[in-house]
């Protein structure tokens, strides 16, 4: 429960300032383009990675939970 509201707390604490800003001025070179593109690629990656390694695990776990619940 602490944990839950220390997480939207962070959230919302990181989240409004930067929801509720005004103009920045700031400045974006093509590059960083390139690289944000690279970093979700490789998090897209990294996730199918991460499921392919324990799919079997996963699907154990949604298997025997249906089971169970069917014999009740």
């Amino acid at each position: 429960m602490l944990g839950r509201k220390l997480f939207y707390g962070l959230l919302v604490t990181v989240a409004l300032p930067v929801t509720l800003a005004h103009n920045a001025f700031a400045y974006l070179d093509p590059g960083t383009g390139s690289y944000i593109f690279q970093v979700l690629i490789a998090a897209f990656i990294g996730g199918l990675f991460t499921v392919k390694t324990n799919w079997q695990k996963i699907k154990d776990f949604y298997i025997n939970y249906f089971v169970k619940k069917h014999k009740k």
